[in-house]
C-alpha cells in the first residue's frame, strides 16, 4: 500500500484520489471547497497526516493557482518528499518548479493525464515528466491510474517533457474535433443526406477515422440529432495556443491546428454548426458545460463522475 496526498479534488482529482483510493492505497484529500470529498481542512493539515517521505498530488488549475500551491509545498514539505503536478501547466512552470523544489532536494514529476470524467472507470492515459528514481518511486500510483490493459502510460523524459507531450496530444485533439465537425455542417448542408447521426454511427466499425471521439459524437446525435439544444461555442484552455507557439519555436508547421483554434475564436462571434460538435464533444469527453441555444450555460455532460461539483481550484479535465 502506498500513501499519497491529493490537493485539488475538482472532476479529475476527485476521481483520481477515488481510484487510487478503491485500489487500496491511503489517500489524504484536500481541497478549499468545504462541499467536496476532502479528508482534511488545510494543506499544512495534509502534511501533518502524511508520513515522510512523502507524496503529494497537485490538481489545481494551471498558472498561478498551481505556481502558487507548489511554492506553499515547497515550505512545507521536507528532503525526500516529492510533488506531482497532475494538472494541465505549461512545461516551462515544471521546469521552474523542478529546479526551485531541487534547491530544498524535493523531487518533482509533470504528468500530462488525459481521460476525462470517463477515467475513474477506465482509466487515465500518463505522460511523465521527470527523474527516472522519482518516477520508479511513484510507479505504484501510476499503474492504478493507468488503464488496466496495459497500455496508457509513458515516461516521456526530463522535467516538462509529460506536460510537453499532454500540450501535444491536446493540440492533436483540436484538430480531430474540428475535422468531425466539419464533416458534419457539410452532410447537413447536403440535401441527398437524410440521416446525418447514421452516417456518423456508420463510421463507428471498420473505418480508418473510428476512434474514441466518434463514439462520443454519436452518443451526443443519440441525445440532440440535430445539436439544437447547444450554442456553437467552444473555448479554448491554453494548450492549443502552446501548442502554436512551440511549433513556431521548432520551426514546425501545423495548420491543422492553427485552422482549429481559429475557429474555436470564431465561434465567439456566430454560431456554426460545426462548433456545437466541438461544444457537444468537450462536454462528453470532460464533463465541460455548455452554452444553451438560449444562452444559458449548462452543467456537464451526465458520465460516469460528473456528478462530482468542481471546487473553484479544481482542474480542468483534457
Amino acid at each position: 500500500m502506498t500513501q499519497i496526498g491529493f490537493v485539488g479534488l475538482g472532476k479529475m482529482g476527485a476521481n483520481m484520489a477515488e481510484r487510487v483510493r478503491r485500489a487500496g492505497h491511503h489517500v489524504v484529500g484536500f481541497d478549499r471547497a468545504e462541499t467536496s470529498p476532502r479528508n482534511v481542512g488545510s494543506i499544512e493539515e495534509l502534511i501533518k497526516v502524511l508520513t515522510p517521505p512523502r507524496t503529494v498530488w497537485v490538481m489545481v488549475p494551471s498558472g498561478l493557482p498551481t505556481r502558487q500551491t507548489v511554492e506553499v509545498l515547497g515550505g512545507l514539505l521536507e528532503a525526500g518528499d516529492l510533488v506531482i503536478d497532475g494538472g494541465n501547466s505549461r512545461y516551462t512552470d515544471d521546469q521552474e518548479h523542478a529546479a526551485m523544489l531541487s534547491t530544498k532536494n524535493i523531487g518533482y514529476l509533470d504528468v500530462g493525464v488525459s481521460g476525462g470524467v470517463w477515467g475513474l472507470q477506465n482509466g487515465y492515459a500518463l505522460m511523465v515528466g521527470g527523474e527516472k528514481e522519482l518516477v520508479a518511486r511513484a510507479q505504484p500510483i501510476f499503474d492504478t491510474l493507468k488503464p488496466e490493459g496495459g497500455g496508457g502510460f509513458v515516461h516521456a523524459g526530463s522535467a516538462g517533457a509529460g506536460h510537453f507531450a499532454k500540450m501535444v496530444h491536446n493540440g492533436i485533439e483540436y484538430g480531430i474535433m474540428q475535422a468531425y465537425g466539419e464533416g458534419y455542417e457539410l452532410l447537413r448542408a447536403a440535401d441527398a443526406v437524410t440521416d446525418v447521426p447514421q452516417v456518423f454511427r456508420s463510421w463507428t466499425e471498420g473505418t480508418v477515422i473510428r476512434s474514441w471521439l466518434l463514439d462520443l459524437l454519436v452518443r451526443a446525435l443519440d441525445a440532440d440529432p440535430e445539436l439544437t439544444s447547444i450554442k456553437g461555442y467552444a473555448a479554448d484552455s491554453g494548450e492549443g495556443r502552446w501548442t502554436l507557439q512551440a511549433a513556431i519555436e521548432h520551426a514546425v508547421p501545423m495548420p491543422v491546428i492553427a485552422a482549429a483554434l481559429f475557429a474555436r475564436f470564431a465561434s465567439r462571434q456566430d454560431d456554426p454548426p460545426a462548433m456545437k460538435v466541438v461544444a457537444a464533444l468537450r462536454n462528453q469527453f470532460g464533463g465541460h458545460a455548455v452554452t444553451s441555444a438560449a444562452g444559458s450555460v449548462e452543467k456537464g455532460a451526465d458520465a460516469p463522475g460528473a456528478d462530482v461539483t468542481p471546487p473553484v481550484d479544481g482542474p480542468h479535465p483534457g
